[in-house]
């Protein structure tokens, strides 16, 4: 493996890093489109290009789905009760949406993940929250909303929280418990999504020697340390610098970086 692909793995992990310190949100929305990017210039076969971005980027929230729950626990900000009712069927819905993306070529995955990306962005830029109207619903509505986010995650490769935290806070749920609580179900969602597509990708032809089903081990080696050591920066640099206008500005990068993608597919 080339240095020059070392190197940015180990940038592209420290930029979401820093990113997710910041502004709490990252993740598949900057990884997937950059790593779609280098895939080409590393000769990944078209018909692989976005499933093995998917599968590498929901991978490498893993660890740090992880720091974010335990920092989340430590400051007693999760609800565990809801939790436990939402994490049935986000695991059913992360994993069998990964079996759905294995059918879906790349360029439909990719047309999905802009289409998603842009609307988040219009949210951000609009600063759309929803109203809490609404109280949580039994554990069986929860269910269901959590195999709704469980299968819109596995397709855009997030951890959840652009989707689990309005939900939460439009039944209710105070803000900051809504966050925690959504970087607990982060962890299954990261977990279910990275075995689906490390077994949808199994023996398929064409992939990189060191790819473990459609997750390129390398490039989550890499990206996984530089993304915990630099979040911390982040989170430093939240306090001193304007976060309203960043998100702004952040929201037009995933524009930027979507549409990006999709035309890397499209001429790849």
């Amino acid at each position: 493996m080339d240095l020059v692909w070392w190197l940015s793995y180990m940038a592209l992990g420290g930029v979401v890093g820093i990113m997710a310190g910041l502004l709490g949100i990252g993740g598949g929305g900057i990884m997937v489109p950059i790593l779609t990017a280098l895939f080409v210039m590393q000769g990944v076969p078209h018909e692989h290009l976005a499933h093995l971005a998917l599968g590498t980027a929901m991978a490498a929230i893993i660890p740090a789905s992880t720091a974010s729950l335990l920092s989340h626990r430590r400051h007693g900000a999760v609800r565990w009760e809801i939790v436990r009712s939402l994490t049935p069927g986000i695991l059913v819905g992360t994993f069998l949406a990964t079996f759905l993306a294995a059918l879906i070529p790349t360029s439909g995955l990719a047309i999905f993940f802009a289409c998603f990306m842009i609307l988040m962005s219009l949210q951000m830029l609009a600063n759309l929250k929803p109203k809490p109207t609404r109280n949580l619903p039994g554990p069986a509505g929860l269910g269901g909303a959590g195999l709704g986010i469980g299968g819109i995650s596995a397709l855009v490769a997030i951890g959840g929280g652009s989707l689990t935290v309005p939900f939460l806070t439009w039944c209710n749920v105070k803000l900051p418990m809504s966050i925690g609580t959504s970087a607990a179900v982060g962890l299954p969602i990261a977990l279910a999504g990275a075995l689906g597509y490390l077994i949808n990708g199994w023996g398929t032809p064409g992939l990189p020697d060191a790819a473990m089903g459609f997750v390129y081990v390398p490039a989550l080696l890499l990206m996984a340390p530089f993304s915990i050591l630099l979040a911390p920066v982040g989170a430093r640099l939240a306090h001193r610098l304007p976060v309203a206008m960043l998100k702004r500005v952040f929201a037009v990068m995933l524009m930027g970086l979507a549409l990006q993608m999709v035309y890397t597919v499209f001429n790849a």
